[in-house]
């Protein structure tokens, strides 16, 4: 009997879908704080990303043409730019951002929305965010949603029509890694659409644990940026992406409380 035979409740190898285009792989990135231009085009392509997040506030795609420009090291016929609203405190700077962002990239709908309850813990701000996702989801805006891991509050913007439902996996920039492993399950569990855990990521361990829960994918940004080699973390994340997503599609052995040997001795000879 093979090894699926004896798993029949293995996971479906679903593919990262998001509006409609099809991802083959499941890191996400973001473009801040690395030392310059070129470093982010090196960390980025050693990635493998195919989504590249971009905080239009604190990014230049174009508004000022004196300035360098992201898009002519990151292509937009290369990767999906994902504007996001970092930097924003209200449901109305959000939307505002997300539009700013529409007319910058010629009519681009797929955004990612997070609205920040204050600068020291950075932490979603649930009310706002539920308020600027209800307005951009009716302005036609296809929105990957940055949350807590409140699993209603996931289910809620799911309803609402966002395509994407974020939990942080820790603070913005934490590095602490998947803090309560728990709620991101039961998110997963009831979700419909897809689940990518976005921030608190600090090493490829944690990005792996995030994959062997059953997400869709993960996004992160300092986690790579800040390493002591960018490039190097950014291949590191890679692997630890697909090695976490392999494992859960396998299925792990059970937990036991007691040893089991691995060569039994049942039908030896002596």
């Amino acid at each position: 009997m093979s090894a699926v035979q004896e798993h029949p409740s293995l996971p479906e190898d679903k593919p990262l879908v998001l509006d409609g285009k099809r991802y083959e792989s499941r890191l996400l990135v973001g473009t801040g704080k690395y030392r310059d231009l070129e470093e982010t085009r090196l960390a980025i392509e050693a990635s493998g990303a195919e989504i590249v997040t971009v905080a239009v506030r604190r990014t230049n795609l174009g508004q000022n043409p004196d300035e360098p420009n992201l898009l002519d090291v990151l292509p937009p016929e290369r990767y999906t730019i994902l504007p996001n609203t970092a930097g924003c405190y209200t449901a109305e700077d959000a939307v505002r951002t997300c539009r700013l962002a529409r007319e910058l990239l010629d009519g681009h709908n797929l955004v990612k929305l997070e609205v920040l309850g204050d600068e020291k813990t950075l932490y979603p701000n649930v009310t706002e965010t539920l308020a600027a996702a209800e307005t951009l989801v009716k302005d036609g805006f296809k929105v990957m949603v940055y949350t807590t891991d409140d699993p209603l509050i996931a289910q809620r913007l799911e309803e609402m029509g966002c395509i994407a439902v974020m939990p942080l996996g820790a603070p913005i920039g934490s590095g602490l890694g998947i803090r309560n492993p728990y709620n991101i399950r039961m998110i997963l569990e009831n979700a419909k659409v897809p689940v990518l855990v976005d921030a608190g990521v600090g090493t490829a361990s944690d990005a792996t644990i995030a994959m062997e829960l059953g997400c869709d994918g993960v996004l992160m940004n300092t986690a790579i940026a800040q390493a002591g080699d960018p490039i190097r973390m950014a291949r590191a994340m890679k692997l630890a992406i697909e090695s976490g997503r392999e494992a859960w599609l396998a299925g792990r052995m059970p937990r036991k409380l007691y040893a089991s040997a691995s060569s039994p001795l049942e039908g030896t000879f002596f």
